[in-house]
């Protein structure tokens, strides 16, 4: 048995090193067919860089990628060391002012996103970035560097440009940053929770960028009491949790999208309701309120809201 689990750990090894050397070849042949000052460059080795960039090189051997590649020394990306993700560098050698002469990453890059993009890809593809193509991140032109930093030292954060995840997708995500400091928010200041928890930013078959096949089975993620089925069903809780809720934050409590008992209201008439069981004057907006519903809302009867399973629950009273 042992005998065959090594075999099939070689024989995946030997797919991998197969599989990366035809995605460098492949990539190669893009950057030759874009047009650019690099099109005809050739691989020039590391030493070469080295004379220009000694410092860049003396931290590049600190970071994840180097211990990455050091790690899998037979790998043909290995062997091109820095021209493994900057491409073939003769041209930026006999022109290193001509910004577009070789892949960089971040601002300063001036190649097409799917060619620095594809750098990337050459061993970080499949997997959770299977729907990144046609995602909103990709449709607005983002480049892997925007949100990860290639140079970074060894982390276990992703390689982020800022602080955290959180920080990270926040330095876009301004509206979203607001809502979790309203009164009642999700607790992703506090450390609890991060943005990945909910969203996968690599891409999703699901809007916005949702970790499931739809806004319920995310919130079900923690919330599994809220999942049902029940006997009693309430039609919009089943039908979408946004119905009635904000997901980042809200001034309302339970991050209700309205106050109580106006959230109610907007679905269901003043038939049979407090309306038409007490004067005007003992309502919540008359001069002598009822003690009984003074300061409350419809919870205080119906307390089930998300469902019921009980025999009298048809109400949601209980």
């Amino acid at each position: 048995m042992r005998t065959d689990m090594l075999s099939r750990l070689l024989a995946l090894l030997l797919c991998w090193l197969t599989t990366a050397a035809a995605q460098a070849a492949d990539q190669t042949d893009a950057l030759r067919e874009g047009g650019w000052p690099l099109s005809n460059a050739e691989y020039v080795g590391a030493d070469t860089c080295k004379n220009c960039h000694q410092a860049i090189k003396a931290h590049y051997a600190h970071t994840k990628h180097a211990i990455a590649f050091e790690r899998n020394p037979d790998s043909p990306l290995e062997e091109r060391n820095c021209e493994a993700c900057h491409g073939p560098g003769s041209a930026h050698r006999d022109n290193p002012s001509e910004h577009d002469s070789i892949v960089a990453f971040g601002q300063e890059s001036e190649l097409p996103k799917a060619v620095v993009n594809g750098q990337c890809l050459q061993c970080h593809d499949g997997g959770e970035r299977t729907h990144w193509d046609s995602s909103i991140h990709d449709a607005n032109e983002l480049m892997c560097s925007d949100c990860h930093n290639p140079m970074a030292r060894f982390s276990r954060k992703g390689l982020q440009r800022f602080s955290s995840v959180n920080a990270t997708c926040m330095a876009c995500h301004k509206t979203q940053q607001a809502e979790f400091r309203k009164r009642s928010h999700m607790p992703l200041l506090e450390g609890k929770i991060a943005c990945v928890d909910c969203h996968n930013p690599h891409g999703s078959s699901t809007d916005p960028l949702l970790k499931a096949d739809n806004v319920n089975q995310v919130c079900y993620t923690c919330h599994q009491e809220k999942r049902g089925p029940f006997v009693f069903e309430h039609a919009p809780v089943r039908e979408n949790c946004s119905n009635c809720h904000k997901p980042h934050g809200s001034n309302h409590e339970f991050l209700l999208k309205v106050a109580r008992p106006f959230l109610c209201q907007s679905c269901h008439s003043h038939s049979r309701h407090i309306n038409d069981m007490l004067p005007a004057e003992a309502t919540p907006a008359g001069p002598f309120t009822d003690a009984r519903v003074a300061g409350r809302s419809c919870q205080n009867c119906h307390a089930q809201i998300h469902g019921s399973n009980h025999p009298a629950g048809v109400r949601m009273h209980r």
